[in-house]
């Protein structure tokens, strides 16, 4: 362990001379620092981030927030127009669709993190492998790349679900989680092939380091921002699928309230209640609105000369 501690004092202080490679603790707090404070200075990203946090805290704390237990069936109040007991009406079972707009982000606000984490770990997994080890390793993988990129979307979630056999959250996790993951490792792996190039990487590979140690040492985290946005830009992708699906009758089963399956019963009723569907949609509207932007800003704040 004492030839493998020197080794890492001495990559470490060839990192912090190097453009882009992260350095020491208080390096990495600086850098995220500046970020940060960038970021502050952009409103609008500013106003999207409160929203999210109290979206969070929505999706937390629903059982408190919401005015009435979302799966309570009253028949004899179906689809009635808003009061104040119901402030945004009634569904066709007479359940109260404010209750199950709050409680349908956290399915949405899951799904998103959810499958995202799960395609961000698939993509820097395969994009790091594929731009260090090159080769033949990188033609595999990149054809595997081109491969998933060949699928629509949209269709190849449907092709999933209708795999697994039925519906549900966990089957929307696998069937999203698999799908995105191709446009992250594209980007890991090209960031991955310069900085493969760079002395500190060298000076690992001269001090006998394997190339996993590499990887996970000094390569993942030198693309820690670029991880970063796609996150944030992967989640509100990840909430529109997870509509499409579920208005497609192929998300989450019912009674669980979901943004997109309540758009899907209430095209029905859109004549004679068209608040049913535009509630919702205005829901998902705005939550994919405020991802986009934040996501915007925190690339700008993160990564300036991508600004322009």
């Amino acid at each position: 362990m004492g030839k493998k501690d020197k080794y890492i004092d001495r990559v470490l202080e060839r990192q912090g001379e190097q453009d882009g490679a992260l350095g020491d603790e208080t390096r990495i707090s600086t850098y995220f620092s500046d970020s940060f404070r960038r970021l502050r200075k952009n409103g609008l990203a500013m106003v999207c981030l409160i929203f999210i946090v109290l979206l969070v805290l929505v999706a937390i704390f629903a059982p408190l927030v919401a005015p009435h237990d979302p799966y309570e069936v009253d028949l004899k109040n179906r689809h009635s127009a808003m009061t104040p007991q119901n402030p945004l009406g009634t569904d066709e079972y007479g359940r109260d669709i404010l209750s199950r707009i709050i409680y349908g982000t956290r399915v949405s606000l899951s799904v998103g993190v959810v499958a995202t984490t799960i395609t961000t770990l698939i993509g820097v997994v395969m994009g790091s492998i594929a731009g260090y080890f090159g080769g033949k390793v990188d033609t595999v993988i990149s054809r595997i790349i081109e491969i998933f990129r060949g699928f629509p979307d949209l269709l190849f979630a449907m092709g999933v679900m209708y795999a697994l056999g039925s519906t549900g959250i966990i089957n929307l996790f696998i069937a999203l989680g698999i799908l995105g993951w191709t446009g992250t490792a594209r980007l890991v792996r090209a960031q991955v092939l310069q900085l493969k190039e760079r002395e500190f990487v060298e000076a690992a590979r001269s001090a006998g380091a394997p190339g996993l140690w590499i990887i996970i040492k000094h390569l993942i985290p030198n693309c820690l921002s670029t991880i970063i946005i796609t996150v944030s830009m992967g989640i509100p992708g990840a909430i529109l699928s997870e509509a499409s699906l579920s208005f497609l009758g192929l998300g989450v089963s019912q009674p669980t309230a979901s943004w997109g399956s309540m758009i899907s019963y209430a095209k029905t009723f859109i004549r004679r209640q068209p608040t049913y569907s535009i509630f919702p949609g205005i829901a998902i509207m705005l939550t994919v609105l405020a991802f986009n932007i934040f996501g915007d800003g925190l690339r700008d704040a993160l990564d300036p000369r991508l600004k322009n």
